[in-house]
């Protein structure tokens, strides 16, 4: 098919075209057309790169075809220190507080809200009280635009999924307390340089930031006032998942053992007595207050834990990462977000295996599920349906390829009108990974407007959200060879005969980026 024989005249999108290719997106969500078996090499390749990464994009396929397949799989599982691309980093690096430590951001933060509430003047004191409001949402949104440029850009694709994923899986909301001025930083120290190393690592880092243990509320949680929340959370969700075989005595066990694990942004000490100096543990803004501690003996999960402080902490996590049920309960979730909303139980437990023999080595868990044929069935066809923030992403890498986007705001709306925003979750279980989540009418339509606002133009994407900005010229390139040589022999019928009712290549582009193919 010719670029001539697609867009008959300009024009807006044809009433018939938008009808078929709706019907198609919604009825069509059970499974996708399965390729001629001719290209079916090429698209299962085509569909391993779409599915580990954030998208395919002609210079992502490009890559893997140089590279081979196997190549390329270890270069996603064991990623060197890869760097984004220059205009893309000089974004992040522009951002205020990038390199500076949650201690000295929250610190900082702590006496611009301390000033605000001393102002005497009622109307003033509103004024300086919303400086500050504004300023922690900045801190928000530019976190939410170095995620987005990560995702976009990297060439580590494998880690961006998987540090989505694993923020989606210790999740915190954004919008409790200050927690969006750490939020960026929880993301770039606590779960990125972790997502494919060891589970226990990752655990442990995001147990020490003060995001998770201010929005879990461990701050709080001390000998004789003991708080259950990030106790229960961790056993529920974040390592052995529910109906695993704890106890609600181990939940009191695991909150006693965490009693002192908080915050301080204060720069001096606590008061302690002599005898407790030598527990006090500060890093950065993490602290292990002695004084609130319960030193009592404890019994979790049937091993005996002598009180000593922090390092009951750390045998606790140890004695979690270890037990069989936290290997399966990571697997099964890795599995429903690569694989499918119900995996086979057989893989499964290959990965949970694996998980156990490793000591949770996150990137040999990823390697026995992308060499399982298990998952390269689901390569052939019965694709994953993409939640929100997968079909964004895609559709923007798949259209702009490596031009580097300059505004990431119309992303970030795109994605909050989606139900997915980024870090905007309000309850520690995060978001679903469940196609049924994603996959109404309503998410449909919605998804037909943000196709039309990609494929029309760029949509604000390269116009700097900076006073007096001019927006750069840009134009998404849908159908090129890639489309040609690859994506094409993917379509159903029904979705090419929607395409050839592409009035301009604006429609073309609108209709291919809403097709049911591209939502898996």
């Amino acid at each position: 098919m010719s670029r001539s024989a697609s867009m008959r005249t300009s024009g807006s999108l044809g009433s018939r075209a938008v009808a078929t290719l709706l019907v198609g997106a919604i009825a069509g969500l059970v499974a996708c057309h399965q390729p001629a078996r001719a290209a079916e090499l090429a698209a299962q390749d085509i569909a391993l790169l779409d599915r580990l990464t954030w998208g395919v994009s002609a210079s992502s396929a490009a890559h893997l075809r140089d590279a081979g397949t196997e190549r390329w799989l270890q270069e996603q599982l064991h990623p060197a220190n890869s760097t984004l691309p220059e205009a893309a980093r000089a974004q992040i690096e522009a951002m205020p507080d990038v390199h500076r430590f949650p201690f000295d951001i929250a610190l900082a933060f702590d006496l611009q809200a301390k000033s605000a509430n001393q102002v005497a003047d009622p109307e003033q004191k509103k004024a300086a009280q919303q400086v500050y409001q504004q300023a922690m949402n900045d801190r928000g949104r530019q976190a939410a635009a170095r995620s987005i440029l990560y995702a976009l850009y990297a060439p580590d694709q494998l880690r961006e999924r998987m540090t989505w994923f694993w923020f989606n899986h210790f999740n915190v909301h954004q919008y409790k307390a200050n927690i969006r001025v750490l939020i960026g930083d929880y993301e770039d120290r606590a779960i990125r340089p972790y997502a494919l190393g060891k589970f226990r690592d990752l655990l442990a880092a995001t147990l020490h930031h003060p995001a998770m243990l201010r929005y879990l509320d461990n701050a709080d949680n001390a000998a004789g006032h003991l708080n259950e929340n990030y106790a229960r959370e961790i056993m529920e969700l974040h390592t052995m998942g529910v109906g695993s075989g704890y106890s609600q005595a181990d939940v009191e066990a695991l909150a006693r053992i965490l009693t002192g694990v908080g915050i301080d942004f204060k720069p001096e000490d606590p008061k302690l007595k002599p005898e407790q100096q030598s527990q006090l543990v500060r890093e950065g803004a993490f602290e292990f207050n002695p004084a609130r501690h319960d030193y009592g003996d404890k019994t979790f999960l049937g091993h005996q834990i002598k009180g000593r402080g922090l390092a009951e902490v750390d045998e606790a996590l140890d004695i979690l990462c270890r037990h069989p049920a936290t290997a399966t309960h990571i697997s099964k979730q890795l599995a429903t977000y690569f694989v499918s909303d119900n995996p086979p139980d057989a893989l499964v437990q290959r990965m949970a295996q694996t998980f156990q023999k490793t000591d949770g080595d996150i990137a040999a868990v990823m390697s026995t599920l992308v060499h399982a044929p298990e998952f390269t069935a689901t390569l052939k066809g019965g694709a994953k349906f993409k939640d929100p923030v997968v079909y964004v992403m895609s559709a923007v890498r798949l259209a702009y390829d490596n031009k580097i986007i300059l505004n990431t705001l119309p992303i970030q709306s795109w994605l909050n009108r989606l139900s997915e925003g980024l870090f905007n979750h309000e309850t520690p279980d995060g978001y679903s990974m469940l196609s049924a989540a994603w996959n109404g009418p309503g998410q449909m339509m919605l998804r037909f407007e943000i196709a039309r606002a990609i494929g029309s133009g760029s949509a604000g994407l390269f116009k700097p959200n900076e006073p007096n900005a001019v927006d750069q010229p840009a134009f998404p390139l849908v159908m090129n060879g890639l489309y040609f040589n690859n994506l094409r022999q993917t379509l159903s019928p029904t979705t090419l005969a929607a395409l050839d009712q592409a009035v301009s290549p604006q429609d073309w582009n609108t209709l291919f980026l809403s097709s049911p193919e591209f939502m898996h």
